[in-house]
């Protein structure tokens, strides 16, 4: 557990955050491991298929991952209070709220996984595979959930370090796995599906045994777990929020793989690679963010509002050095990253053509994360969460749709960025009223 409330903000942001950095890039290399597994060993339509999956896997887990957010912003406000009893109840209440969560999205993603790819007009040689994927993948969610959950609250307990040494775990057992599945017993995506499950739990499994052991809050057993009510909705009101924020992206995403799909498989295939290398490239983004969000919880709870606005601008030029220096190696060597995936010359050029324009706006993103990391810290979800529909609904789809009409896939492509400038735009001139800070958990007093 780390006190993020006394000692220099700018040095402890980046050592919270980079323990986060690297236990999110190893679980991004979850996703990219199997697409270059999938891609070399079983080819295009089989990686187009597990690209398509995704926002639908997204879409299903997305209010879930909101509400988890929001306990942990509670655990992080009570912890800075020093009030350790409603922080032990808050970890065991989401425990209890993700367990439940994970059986019903099971059963749902089981029924809902072939009409929802069919929704999206996939291509027909596509669909016996993305289906298989999908029901393999669901059927393991509540492992995800526990896995996920268990590393958000340990971040709200300022620790990031333990959650990346699972990751790391959890990474290594894909690779061999994936390796193993698909490539030595010719199991084909069901393969890569399974490989992740079985990473996931035994990550889930050993963090299990190790923090009943040697954790003096967390106790993961299903006997001494209790359901707090108050709690609860002290969550809903801070995760809803970003619970809904989250599925209206994830929606947003399967509209945008809807328009991306009629293009064809080279395209899917192309922009399912790509979306992963744009997902690994914003990662230092989410974990800063992610860092001044429980520095923000933890300094409210303690009253010092001050440290908040010298955390922000060191995250500012942490983040966006790492992001400058992202966009120029995506530049620079897009092409040959693409060829690592495929060695389908249509689909690496269509790959290149997304990330070459995307990657310029990077740090459009990066500072629309940052402001909303705040406002996550304090308890205040709501506003960003109309923010993002604004710049997804508003801005990014129709905006897709249009351009795609008159230019092409590219269409797609250039409405990304225009979201990301919207969004930032509309969050840096909430930050600046300052109503955020009026939405925290524990009361204080404002100086500023």
């Amino acid at each position: 557990m780390r006190d993020l409330t006394t000692g220099k903000e700018g040095k402890l942001i980046f050592q919270f955050a980079a323990p986060m950095l690297l236990g999110n890039l190893f679980q991004q290399l979850f996703s990219v491991i199997d697409a270059m597994v999938v891609g070399n060993f079983i080819g295009k339509e089989a990686l187009a298929a597990v690209g398509a999956s995704f926002p639908i896997i997204f879409m299903m887990v997305s209010l879930i991952i909101g509400l988890v957010m929001g306990t942990t912003v509670v655990i992080s406000q009570y912890f800075g209070a020093r009030d350790y009893v409603k922080v032990k109840r808050a970890i065991d209440t989401m425990y209890i709220y993700s367990a439940a969560a994970g059986v019903i999205t099971t059963i749902i993603g089981l029924l809902l996984a072939e009409p929802l790819l069919r929704l999206l007009g996939l291509p027909e040689e596509i669909m016996p595979q993305a289906v298989l994927y999908l029901r393999i993948y669901f059927s393991g969610i509540i492992i995800f959930f526990g896995f996920n959950g268990t590393s958000a609250v340990l971040r709200g307990l300022g620790d990031s370090k333990t959650p990346l040494y699972f990751l790391i775990i959890a990474t290594i057992a894909n690779i061999v796995l994936v390796l193993l599945f698909v490539g030595l017993f010719k199991w084909g995506i069901a393969g890569a599906a399974y490989a992740t499950l079985v990473a996931n739990g035994i990550a889930f499994i050993l963090a299990i045994f190790w923090l009943n052991k040697t954790h003096k809050l967390i106790r993961i057993a299903i006997s001494g777990l209790h359901f707090d009510r108050e709690i609860f909705m002290q969550s809903i009101r801070i995760g809803l929020p970003t619970g809904i924020q989250q599925t209206f992206v994830a929606l947003g995403s399967l509209a945008l793989m809807g328009i991306v799909n009629t293009f064809g498989t080279n395209v899917i295939a192309g922009f399912s690679v790509a979306s992963r290398l744009d997902t690994l490239a914003t990662i230092p983004a989410m974990s800063f963010s992610q860092a001044l969000s429980t520095f923000v919880g933890q300094n409210i709870g303690a009253n010092k509002i001050r440290r908040i606005k010298t955390g922000l601008r060191a995250t500012m030029k942490m983040s966006g050095g790492i992001t400058i220096a992202t966009t120029l190696v995506i530049i620079i060597w897009g092409h040959l990253i693409m060829s690592l995936f495929t060695n389908d010359a249509e689909v690496i050029r269509i790959g290149d053509q997304y990330l070459t324009i995307v990657s310029i706006f990077y740090l459009f993103f990066t500072l629309m994360f940052i402001y909303t990391g705040i406002m996550r810290g304090a308890g205040d979800t709501l506003i960003p969460m109309f923010f993002t529909l604004i710049s997804l609904w508003l801005i990014r789809i129709p905006l897709a749709y249009l351009l795609s009409k008159h230019i092409g896939v590219q269409g797609v492509w250039w409405s990304i960025p225009a979201g990301w400038f919207i969004g930032v735009t509309l969050a840096f001139l909430y930050y600046k009223t300052g109503r955020w800070k009026t939405k925290a958990v524990v009361k204080f007093d404002d100086n500023d």
